[in-house]
């Protein structure tokens, strides 16, 4: 253990005679600041996308456990009578907690995206829908249409399933769309890395003969470069984390939005999430780098 802290310690502190075989500026600065704060700023949106994709569909799909909607649809003389059939029905089926008729003002609230807040519902030949809310046991649908159809023949029960199974279907697509994202920017942060290392290393060739020359090891001099291409990641990551964290946090509340964000963005303690991208991005560089200035020294040796 205490070696492996002397060894991160070395790291940090680094070695000014050893660096000075890496450019302090130049176009590898440049590049790996700038590429790790791109990459940065756009694993933010990832991970924010994906985060709020699970808060919707735990959200929604706790919603709609617990509810079922029963649709019935007859002529205007007898959709009260049914009406009040289904819900004698419905107040002695175990499992249902309670039920009721949504009113005109209800149903019309339900349509009026689709047809505007004027449409005249009383009269027009709209099913009466009636609202049902499960125990914590839930009832059992198969015995529950046995019932409604010997009693209440224009009664269809509707028990969301077929609207939850594709909900949460469609929510882990998108949650592994965020995990293979984040997984595709750190590869091509470390490649953007190794090309920045390796043309560094090209470009001090002649020092670097100098140094082993007067016996410097290449474990020695590959140190140089991971220290100063982590500290470069490091930085950039940090500035990009920062930028993208602050789009996200300006971006339009759900209800301002009209619900069409659906609550993009973080919550709690998810905003501690982006903290942890620049220091896997200081840990992709670490390798990548490390690994590059290896094999570049040993094919120059």
């Amino acid at each position: 253990m205490m070696q492996r802290l002397r060894r991160l310690f070395d790291l940090l502190a680094g070695d000014p005679q050893a660096e000075r075989a890496v450019p302090p500026t130049g176009f590898t600065a440049r590049l790996t600041v700038l590429t790790a704060g791109a990459m940065a700023f756009l694993a933010v949106f990832a991970m924010a996308l994906s985060l709020a994709t699970g808060r919707l569909a735990d959200r929604w799909a706790a919603e709609l456990a617990q509810t079922s909607t029963l649709r019935i649809s007859a002529p205007q003389g007898q959709l009260d009578a049914q009406t009040e059939a289904a819900l004698r029905v419905l107040q002695t089926t175990p499992g249902v907690a309670e039920a009721r008729a949504l009113s005109a003002d209800e149903q019309r609230a339900l349509l009026a995206p689709w047809f505007g807040p004027d449409l005249p519902i009383e009269s027009l030949p709209v099913p009466q829908l009636i609202e049902i809310i499960e125990d914590a046991d839930g009832y059992d649908p198969a015995g529950l249409r046995a019932r409604l159809q010997a009693e209440v023949p224009g009664a269809v029960l509707d028990d969301h399933t077929r609207w939850r199974e594709p909900l949460i279907e469609a929510a882990g697509r998108l949650r592994l769309l965020g995990l293979v994202s984040m997984g595709l920017i750190a590869v091509a942060t470390a490649a953007m890395i190794t090309l920045a290392a390796n043309a560094a290393l090209a470009a001090n060739a002649q020092v670097i003969r100098v140094m082993r020359l007067v016996g410097a090891k290449d474990i020695y001099i590959a140190r140089a470069f991971v220290r100063r291409f982590t500290l470069r990641a490091l930085i950039g990551a940090a500035l990009g984390t920062l930028a993208g964290t602050l789009a996200v946090m300006l971006l339009p509340r759900t209800d301002a939005a009209g619900g069409f964000l659906t609550g993009l963005g973080f919550q709690g303690l998810h905003w501690l999430w982006p903290l942890v991208i620049p220091i896997l991005a200081a840990l992709v560089a670490f390798v990548a780098t490390r690994q590059a200035a290896l094999k570049t020294l040993r094919e120059q040796s």
